[in-house]
């Protein structure tokens, strides 16, 4: 096995939302190259499975409630502290500014935005006592190019891209890089149900990319690796595309 394959041995990681699509694949791809990996999401289930499965720990929690956070990164680090947080926990709640509900737009500001900033703000003076680290947040192509009908999720994941080049600025002198991922239209769950709702097959949505396909969650989890790695030591404060050239959702 060549140093590449084993570029997170002897770091400790941090996956949020790791219980499905990007989050598994992103946990799956860091469990490989080495990494003591923890991994947290609500569902605490398909957590655990997903736990046993890689001989990861397993950190239940509510990301939406500021305490939860708190407790999750205390956890993480109490053997030491974090190399490596990966800030994928998101949700999609549906709807203009008309149809959606004020629940679902604090809902969304709660887990999208509010809950990387406590998770952050957890885990910074650990990284920061070990000399360095890494943060990878995944945004969206939405955040960048707004998709109609999704004003939530479209404006918490534009906050997204921003606090990771304001972290980043502001960390940087103290060697932590900061990035985010912007997915295109990726083969999970959630666009599984966004396509039985409208009625679309994954013919359809394949259409709509240049490259002639949706992503996959493994592809993400190359990307994010690749960021988290010491093979980016210089990437700091980017907001990374991938998205088969698919310019605007």
């Amino acid at each position: 096995m060549n140093d590449r394959t084993r570029r997170f041995a002897g770091k400790r990681a941090l996956v949020t939302g790791a219980a499905g699509g990007i989050g598994t694949a992103i946990s799956r791809r860091i469990a490989s190259e080495g990494a003591s990996l923890l991994v947290t999401d609500c569902a605490s289930d398909a957590l655990q499975n997903l736990a046993d499965e890689l001989g990861a720990r397993a950190i239940p929690g509510d990301l939406s409630i500021p305490g939860a956070c708190r407790e999750i990164v205390e956890s993480a680090t109490s053997d030491g502290p974090l190399d490596l947080l990966v800030n994928n926990a998101g949700i999609n709640r549906r709807g203009d500014i008309l149809a959606i509900s004020e629940e679902d737009w604090g809902d969304s500001f709660a887990v999208n935005i509010d809950a990387m900033f406590h998770l952050c703000r957890a885990a910074l003076p650990g990284m920061i006592a070990n000399g360095g680290g890494a943060i990878v947040n995944i945004a969206s192509q939405w955040g960048l190019h707004p998709a109609p009908g999704h004003i939530a999720y479209n404006v918490t994941k534009a906050a997204v891209a921003s606090f990771t080049q304001n972290l980043a600025r502001d960390m940087a002198p103290r060697k932590i890089r900061v990035n985010a991922v912007c997915p295109g239209e990726i083969h999970t769950d959630m666009l599984r149900a966004g396509m039985a709702r409208s009625g679309r097959t994954k013919a359809d949505m394949d259409a709509l990319i240049p490259y002639g396909r949706i992503g996959e969650p493994e592809e993400v989890a190359a990307l994010v690796a690749f960021l988290a790695s010491d093979e980016a030591a210089f990437m700091c404060g980017s907001l990374v595309e991938i998205t088969g050239a698919q310019a605007v959702a």
